[in-house]
């Protein structure tokens, strides 16, 4: 038996909404065998943009039963059925929700119209409930109503059981089978396609726009688990509507994977991604000529198009950076920013200091040229050979000067020992303070896939 339902909602996500109509139609495989349909109080405002679609007022609603009222007459309908509906992640969501609200728990197996229609009815221009009526000539007298478009539904459903020559529905049913929590745009070829590899993975929108990136060990169970779980949150669901196809990019390994989604990201900006769009480390070293012609040293937040000599993740910790070059290299504590207050200078040179103009500006820029080139030196340059895509190939990542610099795959019999060899087989990448950082913490957790280039290679 299925029962194949529609909801009338004040939004379209369950956990901040309510539901002001629904209507169910038993279908017992060949004909409706039942119906039931009611209005619900959804104790709260109905939109007018709402009113204006369906037509339900908050005058309609205003005495009629709220959900728990008949929360149990529409358990007791749907609960060992299965659950059919146009686009039905959707409806169902929104009554698995407000179910759980009244203490009831439901799970059913499911079945979406709108992908079968796709799989048994192609080549359509739409698949909108309204569309493919209106391609099979099913009237429907009250659109946007709960009663009339069950009632179209159940008349789609029961041309797509006489028309399921190839068994789609059955094969829909199957315990192993995950079509049924798959969003409704999205073709099941799109699923079946991808590897079970390390690799990044995008989500497209009807236009083909990338909407979401993610990088995986796994690519296909990654992609799967997304679609898991019926979360009625906005943003999930609303997620879940945009998806039209998937593509990927195999990467070799996980790490591989976790630089090209942060790359991505930065270059595709998708709607669904939250991190990364900002910078890793808000704050930086910066250096500057004061007017007397002194090389000053300060920590401040990174700026888009500033360039500072050392990046850092905090204040504190720039601070403290900057305390060991004083203390190192003899550098004035005022100068650097770090006492601002009119007492004598508290520098190693005390009264002596160039802050008192008794240290001359091109002895005092000598001694912070070495404390930035001390920095630097401290920079590493290696590269991370790894795993890659195929068995005759490896991945490599190159590290230069403490800067991301580019991946790529060279040959087994390569020489990556060679950096300017390697530099030319690789592609460059625009890189970030995470990227950097997420290769120097690989590195030191497996060190034996770590390449270091002797002094003689990185000479210019």
């Amino acid at each position: 038996m299925y029962a194949i339902v529609d909801i009338e909602t004040t939004g379209g996500h369950a956990s901040a909404n309510g539901i002001t109509e629904v209507a169910i139609c038993i279908h017992d495989g060949e004909k409706v065998v039942k119906r039931y349909q009611t209005l619900v109080n959804p104790g709260r405002e109905i939109p007018i943009y709402i009113s204006a679609l369906t037509g339900i007022t908050n005058e309609m609603v205003e005495n009629a039963p709220y959900f728990k009222k008949v929360a149990h007459e529409i358990f007791e309908l749907v609960h060992d059925k299965i659950f059919v509906a146009h686009n039905v992640n959707f409806d169902y969501s929104f009554l698995k929700h407000h179910l759980a609200s009244a203490g009831y728990d439901l799970q059913c197996n499911k079945l979406c119209t709108v992908r079968l229609s796709r799989k048994i009815i192609p080549g359509l221009p739409s698949y909108s409930l309204g569309k493919v009526c209106m391609h099979l000539s099913i009237p429907n007298a009250a659109r946007h109503r709960a009663a009339g478009d069950a009632e179209a539904t159940s008349a789609l459903f029961g041309i797509l059981l006489q028309s399921d020559k190839e068994k789609h529905i059955a094969l829909a049913l199957k315990q192993k089978s995950k079509e049924q929590v798959l969003p409704a745009n999205l073709p099941k070829s799109d699923i079946d396609r991808l590897p079970s590899t390390a690799g990044v993975y995008y989500f497209h929108d009807h236009k083909g726009k990338v909407i979401y990136v993610g990088k995986a060990v796994n690519i296909k169970k990654r992609v799967c688990s997304h679609f898991t779980g019926n979360n009625p949150g906005h943003q999930r669901q609303e997620f879940m509507r945009n998806i039209h196809r998937i593509t990927h990019q195999e990467c070799g390994n996980e790490l591989m994977a976790f630089i090209h989604e942060t790359i991505e990201i930065k270059r595709l900006w998708p709607a669904y991604n939250r991190s990364q769009k900002s910078l890793d480390f808000a704050f930086g070293l910066y250096t500057y000529e004061d007017q007397r012609g002194y090389i000053r040293i300060a920590v401040d937040k990174r700026r888009k198009y500033s360039a500072p000599v050392h990046t850092c993740g905090s204040m504190v910790e720039g601070r403290n950076l900057l305390l060991n070059l004083i203390e190192q290299f003899g550098l004035c504590p005022k100068l650097c920013f770090i006492q601002k207050n009119d007492e004598p200078c508290m520098g190693t040179n005390g009264l002596q200091c160039a802050c008192e103009g008794h240290e001359t500006a091109d002895d005092y820029n000598n001694k912070v040229a070495a404390a930035i080139a001390e920095l630097k030196q401290t920079l590493p340059t290696f590269a991370i050979r790894d795993a890659g895509r195929t068995d005759d190939e490896h991945s490599c990542i190159l590290i230069e000067d403490g800067r991301f610099y580019g991946m790529g795959y060279v040959s087994h019999y390569f020489d990556a020992d060679n950096i300017h060899q390697l530099k030319n087989t690789l592609t460059p990448y625009p890189g970030n303070d995470y990227i950097r950082n997420l290769v120097i913490n690989y590195a030191e957790r497996y060190p034996h896939k770590k390449v270091v280039f002797g002094a003689e290679a990185i000479a210019v």
